[in-house]
């Protein structure tokens, strides 16, 4: 890491105590759909080789004498974030926030630990733990750990948000000593820790990718084939925004352990993408200054940008404006919002956005007005919503208009043949 790098340890210690003092957006579950998810984002601090470790303390250290240790501050030390990739992932909630590739494909998607919320769970912190025990055997109850806080709700919708799925929950947890019990994923998980500092950098910044996802498995009937094709034919496919995660250790998985003649598949490239990427923005944006403290420490002649997110927490697609930060409002809209393989449909998409460009000004004004965001308002459910009915309208649009291109076609040709 580059000398004038900013040091990642403070980034995430303003982080887990920002989130710590701020109340998360909880988002009721409905009469109509009660069920509910929970994930787990695990964060550990791996120790520098040559740092002298403390005993294990009777009880565990508080956050800030977490922090405060000169195991954590060394500067070889680097926190970390577990990601999983789970084989051969069947149509269960599991595939809710980790969709599956194509097979014979050397990319894989990572995700979080964690699953839905039975009905004898006590709540969302313990349906995370839970699911985080029975999958990768890591037993968050224990002492080396504490969970920070809980993140903002999200809403699980079907294709283009027609009808809510789920409310997801996630919780942040930290691992406060340098060692902890191994873990032993299932068989079909394989976990892979991330340094932070390949996501969050201003000299390296994280290497954005796509997923290209086929439109006709997100709107046409999974068992109408000629409907596929059609829509495949004439709607084409969806990108989303991608990163690229550079893992820093070789992959534990139970059956890498067992199994010394098929070791665990290693993948080219692991996407992290969706919800997963939408959660680990907003973990990233707490590690931004808020403007008005940001204003009191920096020189009145700083350039404008201050922030090791700047140039990664714009939305995809769209040009950043002047005075518009993104990063300050909804980070993690940039892991939703899709771009279409056929030009024509992102410009309809754009003329029917005008109330989502609406919604997006009035998030930016209650942020800049309060300082931080109104967290009375759905912002972010109600600007999904609105481009989602931006996407319906622009699809009718477009294939109205093939169809009759279609037609005319047809009868053109038909008249030639035939005159």
């Amino acid at each position: 890491m580059p000398a004038d790098a900013p040091p990642i340890v403070p980034l995430l210690a303003r982080a887990l105590h920002r989130i710590r003092s701020t109340p998360p957006r909880i988002i009721s579950s409905p009469p109509t759909q009660p069920r509910r998810a929970a994930v787990a984002l695990i964060i550990r601090v791996v120790p520098s080789p040559n740092a002298p470790l403390p005993q294990n303390p009777d009880k565990p250290p508080t956050l800030t004498q977490f922090f405060e240790s000169d195991w954590v501050n060394d500067p070889n030390a680097h926190p970390e974030l577990l990601y999983l990739h789970r084989e051969n992932t069947i149509v269960s909630d599991a595939s809710l926030w980790q969709a599956k590739l194509h097979k014979n494909t050397d990319e894989a998607q990572v995700a979080f630990p964690g699953g839905r919320q039975e009905p004898d769970d006590e709540g969302g912190l313990y349906t995370a733990m839970r699911q985080t025990w029975e999958e990768i055997g890591i037993d968050l109850a224990e002492p080396c750990y504490t969970c920070i806080g809980r993140l903002d709700d999200r809403e699980i919708t079907t294709s283009l948000g027609k009808r809510l799925l789920m409310i997801l929950s996630p919780f942040v947890f930290l691992q406060l000593t340098p060692q902890a019990p191994p873990p032993d994923p299932v068989p079909s998980t394989t976990l892979y820790w991330t340094p932070l500092s390949t996501l969050v950098s201003l000299h390296a910044p994280p290497k954005w990718s796509t997923v290209t996802v086929d439109a006709a498995s997100r709107i046409a009937p999974k068992h109408s084939a000629i409907l596929r094709f059609l829509v495949r034919l004439l709607i084409g496919s969806m990108q989303f925004p991608a990163i690229v995660l550079q893992p820093s250790d070789t992959p534990r998985s139970k059956k890498s352990q067992d199994t010394l003649e098929k070791p665990t598949p290693r993948y080219n490239r692991l996407k992290l993408w969706g919800l997963s990427l939408g959660m680990t923005l907003d973990l990233m944006s707490y590690m931004i200054l808020p403007t008005n403290v940001r204003d009191r420490t920096l020189p009145r002649d700083s350039p404008t940008p201050s922030s090791p997110l700047s140039d990664v927490m714009h939305l995809p697609y769209q040009n950043s404006t002047e005075d518009f930060r993104m990063e300050y409002i909804a980070p993690s809209l940039a892991s939703v919002f899709p771009r279409f393989s056929y030009p024509d449909v992102n410009f309809w998409i754009w003329v029917f956005g005008k109330r989502y460009r609406e919604v997006i000004r009035g998030w930016e004004a209650s942020v800049r007005e309060g300082g931080i965001n109104d967290r009375r308002i759905n912002w972010s459910g109600s600007a999904l919503n609105t481009f989602y009915a931006a996407i319906r309208k622009a699809l009718v649009v477009v294939l109205v208009a093939r169809a009759l291109g279609i037609l005319f076609g047809a009868s053109f040709a038909l008249w030639w043949i035939f005159s």
